[in-house]
């Protein structure tokens, strides 16, 4: 029987360990579930995003829908055989009023700086056999990231998939265009599930505030902005401690 590998960190590792937890059975459950639910999603062409969805789709916003749509059209006009993660990112960017735009912003990644860097890794997207070509499907690292996406909805105990769990995806998948970029602009999934918590927290506060309606536009923003670098504030401070312990700041 093949041999594969799980790394755990150090704590969760150790609390494995006390609890006895069966880590084979586990993990061959977690996988067979994976594996059955990324192949649904890169086997399903998005043919059904109305206002009224079924099936797989009934669980997505409609603003993740209607980043889907932009993704399959960012797709088809790029002349690509599928629909990729640099789509998905890129059509995140464009849709522009998404908790996700929101979130990359408080975390100081400008939307303009992501679209040139996918601009720059467009060709690196292509390479499938175009004789099999349909944009309205997920090439591979979609597909894992769409699952990736539905894994942290879940985790968070959400019963929706908005495009805070796209962007939690995107950030996890290891081998999308997506994910690269976002990774090389200075954030990472540790980071960006903090971020999206602390936002969701910040908009939750300023519905209740507003009378369990929609947050006030005016303000908004900001506010969710500064949720999320209150919850960052203690991690870029120590960095900012590494950095100077090893002589990162020093001038030359």
């Amino acid at each position: 029987m093949p041999k594969i590998n799980v790394y755990l960190p150090d704590d969760l590792a150790e609390a494995v360990k006390e609890a006895g937890v069966p880590v084979s059975a586990v993990c061959q459950r977690a996988l067979e579930l994976a594996v059955r639910r990324v192949t649904a999603i890169r086997e399903t062409p998005l043919a059904d995003l109305d206002d009224e969805p079924t099936g797989a789709l009934a669980h997505f916003t409609a603003r993740t829908r209607t980043v889907l749509k932009l993704a399959v059209e960012r797709a088809r006009e790029a002349g690509a055989p599928r629909m990729g993660t640099e789509h998905l990112l890129g059509a995140m960017v464009d849709e522009g009023t998404n908790l996700a735009f929101h979130v990359l912003r408080a975390m100081e990644i400008e939307p303009e700086q992501v679209g040139r860097d996918l601009a720059r890794r467009q060709s690196e997207a292509q390479g499938t056999d175009p004789t099999d070509s349909d944009p309205r499907r997920f090439d591979g690292p979609a597909a894992n990231a769409m699952e990736l996406a539905v894994t942290e909805a879940i985790s968070l105990g959400h019963n929706y998939i908005g495009c805070e769990h796209l962007l939690l995806g995107l950030v996890a998948e290891p081998d999308g265009v997506a994910g690269q970029v976002l990774r090389a602009l200075g954030t990472d999934p540790k980071l960006a599930r903090r971020a999206v918590t602390a936002a969701l927290a910040g908009y939750v506060h300023l519905r209740a505030e507003s009378g369990q309606g929609q947050p006030a536009a005016a303000g908004a923003q900001q506010a969710l902005a500064a949720a999320i670098r209150q919850e960052l504030e203690p991690l870029t401070q120590r960095i900012a401690q590494l950095e100077e312990h090893l002589g990162l700041n020093s001038e030359v």
